[in-house]
């Protein structure tokens, strides 16, 4: 079925690292491909510890480096948000078992996918948290990021 619009959600632990930049990252490919009309994308946490907050400084560099600009808040997700995306895109095993709980029926979790699903490459299960560790962590978010978020939107397109 063809829709008008399709609604994608990003969702990591505290909508600062992950999240963020895969919205950034979708928001650079969709603007380049004429699309902003037709998908709208959003990034939410499953914990509320960075409610308000900025994303990272450290993914945001990482991110202006290869010419994506990371910006909002950061925002818990809610349950209300099954009702609004289409695609709940969580990055690990742990955030999706955390957006499982907050789903109210199984079309709520039929939205549910794992961000590396729609990875082309295939070198990883889940994207790892960089938060702890140094740039080559952020670097290694990116390049999945970057392959996830071109397979996700090649597939959405198919549905537009």
């Amino acid at each position: 079925m063809k829709k008008e619009s399709i609604n994608l959600l990003f969702v990591c632990l505290g909508n600062i690292c992950r999240s963020p930049a895969a919205e950034g990252i979708l928001k650079k490919m969709i603007k380049d491909e004429g699309l902003e009309d037709k998908i709208f994308v959003d990034s939410a946490g499953t914990s509320n510890w960075n409610e308000g907050k900025s994303p990272d400084e450290r993914m945001r560099t990482h991110g202006s480096k290869r010419g994506y600009d990371f910006i909002g808040e950061a925002r818990t997700i809610r349950s209300s948000d099954f009702d609004n995306f289409d695609y709940i895109l969580v990055m690990d095993n742990n955030n999706y078992n955390n957006v499982k709980k907050l789903a109210k029926s199984e079309d709520d979790v039929s939205k549910i996918h794992k961000m590396t699903d729609f990875s082309t490459n295939k070198t990883a299960d889940h994207v790892p948290d960089p938060y702890y560790g140094g740039d080559d962590g952020f670097e290694l978010v990116m390049d999945l990021l970057e392959d996830a978020c071109a397979g996700l939107l090649n597939e959405v397109k198919t549905k537009l």
